[in-house]
């Protein structure tokens, strides 16, 4: 596969200044139960968390406090 030839744009990265912001909507958390906002819309039957509760239902190792990938 030839990267050179124009074809391959690299991923989503980059300039985001043309993009619209990003809509949050309001909602309470499933766990504790306080109002938080997330970018995404709640759907009936799926748990949604706050920033707090959700970093307690991560997968040990995905807490994403180092990003780095090599």
């Amino acid at each position: 596969m030839a990267y050179g030839s124009g074809g391959y744009r690299g991923g989503s990265g980059g300039d985001r200044r043309d993009q619209q912001p990003k809509e949050y909507f309001k909602t309470k958390c499933s766990d504790c139960g306080n109002e938080c906002e997330v970018p995404f819309k709640p759907t009936q039957g799926r748990p949604v968390y706050c920033r707090d509760c959700f970093k307690k239902h991560q997968p040990e190792g995905r807490s994403g406090g180092d990003r780095r990938r090599f």
